[in-house]
């Protein structure tokens, strides 16, 4: 299967690419100009498995590259994924994450036969559910973002589905919930927690600045979520959204207290204003029901062990 994956660079993206290689499969990888040269990441046996071509979302026409790239599958990844910055620059994520999806998907299903034969994963996130309530989400839990981030997503699943029914085109939507791993960026929760126990213990310090410590997260490896995403690819069913969680919560501060642990240092938490986020939602926990029934996927590295890879990696 030739499969283009957008965003193939990032941080899911690139291990996303290295399955599709290591399970037979070949890539077109769609990246912002300008980024890190694939050399430096992919295995060297797969080099020659992977095409790649400069995709800018926000650029009107930017999707036309894609035209010269047949492809059995896409996996959309690409997006203005943090928080932080979809909040400092709302007009930045609308044009990515909603034009850009609408852009891209109608420059796929533009392509003699693609409506029929491609099948497209639309990554939104667990974040459209909203604040909710304390039980597990399900895919029929109503849509109700609380951050422009959030809001973006649950547009763009909107733009997915406007242009699978004017073309025909296969479309499902993956939501995952948060997930980590080696190689995320420090502008996300767990690694600024890593990068600031690690400063703390070589300085000596007793406190670490954070943010609100109470909401409870469903955390998932990023090896997990990207076996659900090909599990989908192979299993899934076009039209519906699938919910990709372990069912498992655990609060901002025990992870806080499992990460200081494997660092090796005892610290109290300092709160700090800027750390906080005007929207958080309490508790953040998925029931993957049905994406398990429809595939046979399950989550198989636990927290844990991925928090203990990463302390490793950033302290060896």
């Amino acid at each position: 299967m030739k499969v283009l994956v957008t965003g193939a660079d990032g941080f899911v993206g690139r291990y996303l690419v290295r399955s599709l290689l290591g399970r037979g499969d070949r890539v077109v990888a769609a990246v912002r100009p300008g980024g890190p040269d694939l050399d430096t990441w992919l295995p060297p046996d797969g080099r020659e498995r992977v095409e790649t071509v400069d995709l800018e979302l926000t650029e009107p026409h930017g999707a036309d590259a894609l035209a010269g790239h047949p492809v059995d599958a896409l996996v959309h990844l690409a997006a203005l994924a943090s928080g932080a910055e979809a909040r400092d620059h709302p007009e930045e994520a609308w044009a990515a994450n909603v034009l850009g999806t609408l852009r891209l998907l109608d420059a796929v299903a533009a392509r003699p036969g693609s409506a029929n034969n491609a099948r497209v994963l639309v990554i939104s996130t667990a974040e459209v559910y909203g604040r909710g309530s304390g039980s597990a989400r399900t895919e029929e839990d109503r849509i109700d973002p609380v951050s422009p981030y959030a809001a973006t997503k649950a547009a763009a699943e909107l733009a997915a589905g406007d242009v699978a029914r004017r073309t025909g085109l296969a479309v499902m939507l993956a939501r995952p919930f948060p997930h980590t791993g080696v190689g995320q960026a420090a502008k996300y929760v767990i690694p600024s927690f890593l990068e600031r126990l690690i400063e703390a213990k070589r300085q000596g310090a007793s406190t670490i600045a954070t943010g609100n410590l109470d909401p409870v997260r469903d955390i998932l490896d990023v090896r997990d979520v990207v076996d659900g995403y090909l599990a989908l690819l192979d299993r899934g069913t076009s039209g519906e959204a699938y919910n990709v969680a372990s069912g498992t919560g655990y609060s901002v501060r025990e992870i806080l207290r499992l990460m200081a642990g494997l660092v090796g240092i005892e610290v109290e938490p300092q709160p700090d204003p800027a750390l906080q986020r005007p929207a958080d939602i309490p508790h953040l926990v998925g029931d993957a029901s049905k994406l398990c029934n429809a595939t046979g996927w399950q989550p198989r590295i636990p927290f844990e062990q991925t928090l203990a890879e990463m302390v490793h990696a950033q302290t060896n």
